[in-house]
Parts: C-alpha cells; sequence; structure tokens
C-alpha cells in the first residue's frame, strides 16, 4: 500500500534545463532514476545531501541508477556548486517551482517558527518505467543516501526476479 498519494503513479514528466543541458525525464526510461529536491545551494544541509549522493556515485552507478538534483537556484549558481563539491550528477534548475509544486516538494514550511513558501526537501525514486516507487518527504538528510540506496537496491531486484 502507498505512503505517498504519487506512489504507484506515473512520475509527472517534466523538462527543465540543467548544468547537463535540457534534461527529459521521459529520456531516462530504463534507467531508476532519483530525483531530489533540495532548498539551496552551498547551504549546509543541502551541500551534506549532495556530497552524499556525490561518495555513493558508484553504488549508482552498479545499479544503473541516475541522480537528479533541483532547486529554484540558477545554472550559474548550480555551476558553481556543481564543480566546488564535484558533484557528478546533473543539477536543474526551476526558478519558478513549477515542477516541485507538481511533486509536491514546494508549498508551505515552518523555519524558526516563521511559516514561508518554499522547497520542501523531498526525495522520489522513479523505476525504469516512470513509476514513482518510493517518495521521502521532509527529509533530514543524515542516513538519507542510505535509505535510497537500500530502496533502489530492492527495486533492482524485483526488476531481476530475485
Amino acid at each position: 500500500m502507498a505512503n505517498d498519494p504519487l506512489e504507484g503513479r506515473p512520475a509527472p514528466d517534466f523538462t527543465l534545463p540543467s548544468t547537463e543541458g535540457s534534461i527529459h525525464l521521459a529520456d531516462y526510461r530504463g534507467r531508476v532514476v532519483i530525483l531530489y529536491f533540495y532548498p539551496r545551494d552551498n547551504t549546509p544541509g543541502c551541500t551534506t545531501e549532495a556530497c552524499d549522493f556525490r561518495d555513493a556515485a558508484g553504488q549508482w552507478s552498479a545499479l544503473d541508477a541516475v541522480v537528479l538534483g533541483v532547486s529554484r537556484d540558477s545554472l550559474e549558481s548550480h555551476q558553481k556548486f556543481r564543480d566546488k563539491h564535484h558533484l557528478p550528477f546533473p543539477l536543474l534548475s526551476d526558478p519558478d517551482a513549477e515542477v516541485a509544486t507538481r511533486y509536491g516538494a514546494y508549498g508551505e514550511k515552518t523555519l524558526y517558527g516563521k511559516l514561508s513558501m518554499g522547497m520542501i526537501r523531498s526525495t522520489f525514486i522513479i523505476d525504469a518505467d516512470g513509476i514513482v516507487r518510493r517518495v521521502f518527504r521532509k527529509v533530514r538528510v543524515v542516513g538519507h543516501v542510505e535509505r535510497v540506496g537500500e530502496v533502489v537496491k530492492r527495486l533492482r531486484q524485483e526488476a531481476a526476479g530475485v
């Protein structure tokens, strides 16, 4: 049973500019996609999360999975962030939060007791057929990449009939 309304449904398709050119989600059919939304480049939590995904690059490659990071930051900001931390995956720019909104990763949040609108740290694991298989909302960074890895491994085992 799905824990999130998007689980078990086709992932909302999109095309966004990225540090590697235009990214169209449908172009990744046949591979597992780890789509993560984060608030801002070069902030402590976002840097830790990006570097954790980077440090697991060998695992993603072995599992034929791709990581895509999305925030509202500009491509220029993304490129500097990517270069500074040697990130081996594209960072996508969603300046108006249109894609984030479709995924439920943009909305009201509370920071230091103040209510505001912003990116809600979220990760979506999309299977090779383009179906959202697992959603992590309001992500806590520590240990998150390990949990994502467990889900991706399980998906690959299911796909192989193991």
